[in-house]
């Protein structure tokens, strides 16, 4: 029967060798050169990932050293012929208009019965080995995988997908078109907001929304640096810079009119704002981190989503690629002495779930 299956095979004649095998698996199913008819099957219809699993699984279970022979050389002309796949597929992607732009590769946190295939695409994809594919993959906030240019990071991001592998990506350009508004005070809510607020050239101008306009909202804990005096080793004085505190960012996303607002806790001016919840005054005396607990209070009643909170596990995997980033403003005043990455990094994490929901929704339409 392998003699028969091997000429129609070699004829190109697919259809009589699919039923010499739906024939064979009827009379002895476990017949090792049946297996390894299947997988020159898959391998002769190009469906190169279904041989290799095959071939993989028969040199796991049969010791008949002829059909472990052939099995183990259709393994390495379905290594081939993928190697040659991926080249031509990436050699493609780089032509295509914009390629050479810089983007970014993401992954999505992935739990329970789905890590597991998740991660093995990953592997594939990515062609690393499991375990750093474990690793690599988050379970609890989007990871910063890969920084590289648009046509290879559009193709890994598809062939991830494809594989079940939950991943987005996004160019640099992209995120800096969104414009981000950095918000001094509310001075109204009802009807409508009214938003006293900075643009990139320090400009102030007044916005007004309303609660509809605002899509999705991040929040975010960004580390307060300060210089410290400390004992090295032996003794010895030494300063260094220590976290200190948190300060906190609040990111509303207004997709209608492609921007965001921006509040942040050491700058926010809360005198020239009215008390959220709305009351005649605040509080006295007034206590700045009670009056944004309040406020931030107020908005989760108010906007229709959730905030996206998962930030800092985010951040934690941006640090070492922001380096191979082209520059851009980060529009987040925090009062430092010193610039922090962190506050590059928040900007990054807000623009692409901004550019992510907006990719989405166009996709939608």
């Amino acid at each position: 029967m392998y003699d028969l299956v091997s000429a129609a095979l070699g004829a190109q004649q697919l259809t009589q060798a699919a039923q010499l095998i739906k024939q064979w698996q009827q009379k002895t199913p476990q017949d090792p050169w049946l297996k390894l008819a299947m997988g020159q099957y898959w391998e002769a219809k190009t469906e190169l990932e279904k041989a290799q699993i095959t071939y993989t699984q028969l040199l796991q279970s049969t010791a008949n050293t002829k059909v472990l022979s052939q099995a183990r050389e259709g393994v390495q002309r379905v290594r081939d012929r993928m190697a040659k796949r991926r080249e031509h597929d990436l050699s493609a992607a780089k032509q295509q208009p914009g390629a050479a732009a810089t983007a970014m590769l993401v992954l999505e946190p992935v739990t329970g019965d789905r890590r597991e295939p998740a991660a093995q695409g990953l592997a594939r994809v990515m062609q690393i080995d499991a375990y750093t594919a474990k690793t690599r993959l988050p379970s609890k906030h989007w990871r910063l995988l890969r920084v590289g240019s648009a046509g290879e990071t559009q193709y890994f991001c598809e062939q991830l997908q494809a594989e079940g592998t939950p991943a987005r990506w996004a160019t640099v350009d992209q995120v800096k078109e969104v414009d981000t508004f950095r918000v001094q005070a509310i001075r109204a809510v009802e009807p409508e907001l009214m938003v006293i607020c900075l643009n990139s050239a320090g400009q102030q101008g007044t916005i007004q929304l309303t609660w509809g306009d605002i899509t999705q909202w991040v929040v975010g804990q960004l580390p307060i640096y300060e210089s410290v005096v400390d004992l090295d080793m032996r003794g010895k004085l030494k300063r260094k810079d220590a976290t200190q505190d948190y300060g906190e960012v609040i990111d509303l996303h207004l997709h209608g009119r492609g921007c965001v607002l921006r509040l942040c806790d050491r700058t926010y001016k809360f005198r020239e704002a009215i008390p959220l919840p709305p009351a005649e005054s605040f509080p006295s005396p007034l206590i700045a981190a009670t009056a944004w607990k309040a406020m931030k209070s107020y908005f989760a009643a108010r906007i229709a989503s959730a905030p996206l909170i998962d930030f800092n596990g985010f951040g934690e995997s941006a640090l070492d690629l922001i380096e191979l980033l082209p520059s851009f403003e980060n529009q987040v005043e925090m009062g430092r002495s010193l610039p922090s990455p962190w506050d590059a990094a928040f900007h990054l994490y807000s623009g692409l779930r901004f550019v992510v929901k907006r990719e989405a929704k166009g996709s939608k339409n």
